[in-house]
């Protein structure tokens, strides 16, 4: 069976997927009262200008987008379940709420949940590896030293990722990543998007942005091997101005591997294939359901223009 590999990607979200495509994103939303709530905007893959799609530039402008649109719809999904959280509304929030107002406070709030998505992981797994490896003592060899950070940084992450697959509403979201994985997968094959033809899909994918993650681990223990400071505070400000140099490398890495089949790219997505044991569930049908809503609502008209 003939498949295709599609740059169209998605993200699970409170019980809810975005998919984007080359030209558009889509997000569908599980509503408490069963009925799906669906918001469509412009703007994809391929809405960037001749400078920023160019290799190495286009992996950090990407990597902002995916967080920031990110954050955004999950910010937007959250927004069907506020029965629930005004319930659990406590003094302080209440307070807050009288005395900024309500809208203010939602910007606010959108703000400091960008911030943090960008700060954690950055301070997870980029800075305090560096920070716990300077502990080691400067006698070490710098490369003998850089690749303990790393290591330490990968047991960081696969840490992180098991201890919040133990949570019950994180489960849910990770049977949408499961929806999401199966009906890429089901599209990429050219079946037509049923809930039966998605069921027999695999939920593990190989262009899941896991996989990218594990590669900038290693991109990220080659790279700042150029920076020799002992001192680990000094190691931690370039680590952070390196970051865009990673994420550019790590990107290419990505798009190399997405688009070839062979020993070495095999090898490059397995961590991230095996990580999905943790971060993927298999969903019921109407989280299938949720997901073949979103990716119809993205698959442009040009046949090959998601091809990846």
């Amino acid at each position: 069976m003939n498949c295709k590999k599609t740059t169209i990607g998605g993200q699970a979200l409170i019980e809810g997927i975005l998919m984007q495509g080359p030209d558009r994103r889509c997000i569908v939303i599980r509503k408490p009262d069963k009925t799906l709530e669906i918001k469509e905007e412009e703007g994809g893959t391929n809405k960037r200008g001749f400078i920023l799609n160019l290799p190495i530039i286009r992996g950090p402008i990407r990597y902002w987008d995916a967080i920031n649109s990110g954050v955004k719809a999950l910010m937007y999904s959250a927004e069907f379940f506020e029965e629930d959280a005004e319930a659990q509304k406590g003094r302080f929030e209440k307070w807050l709420e009288e005395k900024i107002g309500l809208k203010k406070l939602e910007k606010i709030l959108m703000t400091l949940s960008l911030v943090l998505g960008i700060a954690l992981p950055i301070g997870l797994f980029i800075l305090l590896p560096t920070l716990i490896a300077g502990l080691f003592g400067d006698g070490l060899h710098y490369m003998v030293r850089n690749l303990i950070e790393g290591a330490i940084r990968i047991l960081i992450f696969i840490g992180f990722v098991w201890a919040t697959s133990k949570e019950k509403d994180v489960k849910r979201t990770y049977m949408y990543h499961g929806a999401e994985h199966k009906t890429i997968a089901c599209y990429e094959h050219g079946m037509p998007l049923t809930v039966e033809n998605c069921r027999r899909c695999s939920r593990f994918h190989p262009r899941c942005g896991t996989s990218f993650l594990f590669v900038v681990m290693i991109v990220s223990i080659l790279v700042f091997s150029v920076v020799h400071w002992g001192n680990p505070f000094v190691r931690m400000a370039m680590r952070l101005l390196l970051l865009p140099v990673v994420a550019g490398i790590s990107y290419e890495i990505n798009r190399y591997a997405g688009r070839h089949d062979n020993k070495l790219t095999c090898a490059l997505r397995a961590p991230g294939v095996w990580m999905q044991h943790l971060t993927t569930l298999e969903p019921d049908d109407s989280m299938i359901e949720v997901a073949i809503e979103a990716l119809s609502r993205v698959i442009p008209e040009e046949e090959d223009k998601d091809r990846w």
